[in-house]
């Protein structure tokens, strides 16, 4: 408790020295030196009050830009959404016919292989067709 008590004296003896020195090396009388102090305080009060208006607006505006933010994303991920059903009724019916053209081809490939697998059992049981020229 000691400590503390010695401290606030010191605190109190430094402040009153420093004022103390401050008025006595000035180059202004009190009344001066009052006056000065009062402008500078009122610009300092008018400054801050300034900063804490344009604070405010600031924050307005960060408010009113993450509203529009946020509404601007809603309506291109409604856009998105609407793009891609579109895209979706578009493609679905022309998935069907490349399907359907698909499963043709395979169907006439098949054909096919038979067809040729059919030649070639024939062809290799009769034996005038291996010798054409007999």
């Amino acid at each position: 408790m000691a400590n503390g008590k010695s401290l606030l004296l010191g605190f109190i003896v430094g402040g009153v020295t420093s004022a103390a020195f401050t008025l006595l090396n000035t180059k202004s009388s009190g009344e001066e030196f009052r006056d000065n102090a009062k402008e500078k305080s009122a610009h300092l009060r008018d400054t801050v009050l300034r900063l804490k208006e344009d604070g405010w607006k600031l924050k307005d505006q960060i408010t009113q830009t993450s509203k529009e933010g946020a509404e601007l994303i809603r309506d291109l991920s409604e856009d998105v959404r609407s793009s891609i059903e579109s895209w979706k009724r578009t493609v679905e019916p022309h998935q069907k016919n490349i399907q359907k053209y698909l499963e043709q081809i395979e169907e006439s490939l098949k054909e096919l292989e038979e067809k040729a697998k059919a030649e070639q059992n024939t062809s290799s049981e009769d034996p005038s067709t291996d010798n054409p020229q007999s």
